[in-house]
């Protein structure tokens, strides 16, 4: 049987969420439960850049495309998993180069951010150097284990340069258990209309050997 590793973060009251602002943080509302009804029934009030979640070009551009539009070929793909436990703070162009990152690849950056059960306001995050280069390789997409790629950047410069070279954008995976390495990766976002981000179920298979490397970034 093949090994799967589910690299989402579960989401429930009390998660850890971005800044540990309380407005962000889902809440469970019980709409029907036994002692009334014979049913159990939940409505969920959640914001939509919760936990897991894939980020479109709207997040941070007025005219961007919103999440409906990232192709599922975007995202059922191969990608790789590399390590950069060791850096501190951000992640630059002199950190990313040694890995030798190729056109349409999908990389997740594993941090010491796994390590972190609750939101570390010094987390480690995509610099703008380090994003322009990936942008200019022809990057098909970036995932990292921290509720943010970015940390306090004026003008948002690492999502706004990656989601000017046509990058996905994946944010608060959990890779804390996932060797680096070549996967099959499935991330599916909700197919929520009209809005700049989906909570999403990221899921991820080792494969031997590799895989093909899509040249295309759009199906």
């Amino acid at each position: 049987m093949a090994q799967w590793y589910d690299v989402s973060q579960p989401i429930f009251e009390g998660m850890p969420v971005y800044k540990n602002r309380a407005d962000k943080r889902p809440v469970f509302e019980t709409t029907a439960d036994h002692s009334t009804h014979q049913v159990r029934e939940t409505r969920i009030h959640i914001d939509a850049h919760t936990g897991t979640h894939i980020d479109a070009p709207l997040h941070m551009v007025a005219s961007g495309a919103t999440v409906e539009a990232i192709h599922l070929n975007r995202l059922i793909r191969p990608c790789r998993v590399v390590d950069l436990s060791h850096v501190v703070s951000r992640i630059g162009e002199a950190d990313l180069q040694p890995l030798r990152p190729q056109r349409g690849e999908f990389l997740l950056l594993k941090t010491r951010n796994s390590q972190d059960d609750g939101f570390n306001p010094a987390f480690v995050f995509l610099a703008a150097d380090g994003a322009r280069f990936l942008a200019d390789l022809g990057i098909a997409g970036v995932g990292i284990d921290a509720l943010g790629i970015e940390r306090d950047q004026p003008g948002h410069p690492t999502h706004r340069v990656l989601f000017e070279a046509n990058a996905v954008i994946v944010e608060g995976l959990r890779l804390r258990d996932v060797p680096a390495g070549e996967y099959q990766m499935v991330a599916l976002p909700l197919r929520l209309l009209g809005v700049e981000a989906a909570p999403a179920r990221v899921v991820l298979m080792p494969v031997h050997g590799g895989l093909p490397v899509p040249d295309e970034r759009t199906p």
